[in-house]
This record gives structure tokens, sequence and C-alpha cells, in this order.
């Protein structure tokens, strides 16, 4: 599904316009990014949450060459499902 199929979802599923649909999944992106960027978890019950974590620096290997490459550490986004959400996908 992309982004243009989940905007048609939700307008279906919750009676709004695409516009609205797209509005209110716009928003709720730009929500959860400010909140990531702050180090804040978020959290929707039954659905799942997002949150933050650090990735260490690592040695990799180059594919092409096979040479040992270090890999800079980083910020990286997770996201634990919520049990409802685990129960409905099985």
């Amino acid at each position: 599904m992309n982004k243009a199929q989940l905007i048609d979802a939700i307008a279906a599923e919750a009676g709004l316009t695409k516009a609205d649909a797209k509005k209110s999944l716009d928003a709720f992106v730009k929500a959860t990014t400010d909140a990531l960027k702050e180090g804040d978890r978020v959290a929707l019950v039954g659905f799942g949450s997002f949150s933050v974590s650090q990735r260490n620096e690592r040695t990799g290997r180059n594919p092409q060459t096979g040479k040992p490459i270090t890999i800079k550490a980083k910020k990286v986004v997770k996201f634990k499902p919520g049990s409802d959400l685990s129960d409905q996908v099985q």
C-alpha cells in the first residue's frame, strides 16, 4: 500500500474527503516526526510504539572488494507492534 492508497482507505473508513484524509495523514506524520526528533516515544495503544535508539559504530565489509569498512554510529527509528496489531496480523 502506498501513500495514495492509504489516503483512499482512510477517507473511506472515516467518511472523510480525500483532501481531509491527506491533511490528517500529513499531520500525523509531522507530529510523529517532531516527537521523535525531540527524543520522545510515540505510543498508540493496541497499534504499537515508535522510538529512537542509538546504533553504535560497527565494522562492515564492502560487498565489491570485501575490505572492512567502518559504519558510523547513528540514530535509528524503531517500531514495536502492539499486541492487538500482532494478533490481527497472525
